[in-house]
């Protein structure tokens, strides 16, 4: 058996990851690479192994980074089944196609700006009809019921506790007569988190591959985040201010509307305006009330209390341009939920346009940002950006709650590799930075993890 880290190896986005078993060639995750513009466009328009040759793809979650390759994969003569949980496949398809629209509109924006410099158009990475071909080859399994994507490999999806429908993947391999359990983490959750179910251990592992986007941090309690996140609006209420979120459209959308809510409902902050404003959270709130099932036990109770639904009183969910572009003429306070999560795309770029300017107002960060994009360097504090091109002077706070993390920390992640020690013939570390993977592993070899390998990119490893 052989795995080739070809994604989000020493870096967290873009993950990809071929496990060829059996003759056969299994693909974990096709997610898009974010990073530098240049080598994201490089890096996302070409697989370093040939599409026609996959037999199956597995799909852990819905995340862009995880999965918003695959319409160009099939685009390129991937033929067979992708395999996801049922909350996993219904994010997916309204995931992919608002991200085949965001590539249509982003090469049609480009291609005007070409054209009148006489340089050649460009191709959008995919489109919508390349999306309604990708979302054909779906195939919904449920959490623990074991099916075989190849040829002497038993799979099941466990709880990942990441967002709705993530997963850990397990592959339970027969290979020259041999028995070989290969767990792969996918993004782990934490425990106690808002909405979604703890994540599951791992189990008699032989080889674990574990992400370790936060191996360099302890995340602080889930419930001081929310009393951190009451503050920042307690202080916006005072200066009349609006804050502004760049905000993943899947869980983290989510989270902050029912933080928000229960505020409301505890007596922490009088009510204010709040818009979501991207079509793509509003899709994926609907879908989020399709599976309480996948909810933990506190917010199902929550959730019959508020009528099973995230709608709100006093939560505008927006889905029109003007709608979106009315949202400007209003004074604060008020709050803006909108996507992309690391303010690259999306209409959050407008409100940040919009609003960055104002000392009044609060930028609030709430979850990782990937180097060189525009999230990170507002959570560096950057005090000059460019926004569609334009020069803005920061004047607006910026405030990082990182206790909403999604992610797991570095002592849920400690906990997560113990849960297979004893069983364990060697660790990958994949999905990180080497400010995250270096001190988790020098955690790790402290409580007696010896084979442990942090994969550089396109690394081969036989096993």
């Amino acid at each position: 058996m052989k795995i080739h880290f070809d994604g989000a190896a020493r870096t967290v986005t873009g993950s990809q990851f071929l496990v060829e078993v059996n003759g056969s060639r299994l693909l974990l995750e096709c997610g898009l690479y974010q990073g530098k513009r240049e080598e994201s466009f490089t890096r996302n328009r070409s697989f370093p192994f040939d599409p026609e040759s996959i037999d199956a793809v597995l799909l852990s979650h819905a995340h862009i980074d995880h999965s918003g390759n695959l319409p160009n994969l099939v685009k390129k003569g991937f033929k067979g089944p992708i395999y996801a949980t049922p909350g996993t496949v219904s994010l997916a398809e309204v995931m992919l196609r608002d991200s085949g629209h965001i590539h249509e509109a982003d090469a049609g924006y480009m291609n005007k700006k070409l054209a009148q410099q006489g340089k050649p158009l460009i191709e959008p990475l995919y489109t919508i009809p390349d999306v309604e071909i990708a979302i054909r080859q779906f195939e919904r399994r449920e959490y623990n019921r074991e099916f075989e994507p190849v040829e002497g490999v038993r799979a099941h999806f466990v709880e990942a506790g990441h967002i709705l429908g993530s997963a850990s993947i397990v592959l339970d391999i027969t290979e020259n007569g041999k028995r070989t359990r290969l767990w792969f983490s996918g993004d782990i959750g934490r425990k106690h988190l808002p909405i979604i179910k703890d994540p599951v251990l791992p189990q008699d592992a032989d080889y674990l591959m574990m992400e370790c986007t936060y191996g360099d941090k302890v995340h602080r309690d889930p419930e001081e985040a929310y009393m951190e996140f009451s503050e920042v609006v307690k202080h916006a209420i005072r200066n009349k201010g609006k804050i502004i979120i760049p905000a993943f459209a899947v869980g983290r959308t989510q989270e902050i509307i029912y933080m928000y809510n229960r505020m409301v409902r505890e007596g922490v902050i009088q009510h204010i305006p709040v818009f979501v404003d991207s079509p793509l959270a509003v899709s994926v709130t609907d879908i989020f009330n399709m599976y309480p099932q996948y909810f933990d036990e506190e917010a199902k109770r929550f959730f019959v209390e508020a009528q099973a639904s995230h709608h709100y009183d006093g939560v505008t969910y927006t889905r029109s341009v003007e709608e979106s572009k009315a949202i400007n003429n209003m004074n604060g306070p008020l709050m803006i939920v909108s996507a992309s999560g690391m303010a690259e795309t999306g209409r959050i770029l407008h409100h940040l346009k919009n609003n960055i300017e104002d000392a009044r107002n609060t930028i609030l960060i709430v979850g990782w940002q990937a180097p060189f994009t525009l999230g990170r360097r507002l959570a560096e504090l950057e005090k000059h950006v460019r926004i569609f091109g334009e020069e803005y002077t920061r004047k607006a706070d910026v405030v990082t709650i990182g206790g909403l993390s999604a992610h797991a920390g570095q002592d849920m992640l400690l906990t997560y590799a113990q849960a297979s020690q004893a069983s364990l013939r060697q660790l990958f570390l994949v999905h990180g930075e080497e400010r995250g993977a270096e001190p988790l592993m020098e955690k790790l070899k402290d409580r007696g993890f010896e084979n442990i390998l942090y994969p550089a990119l396109e690394q081969t490893v036989e096993i």
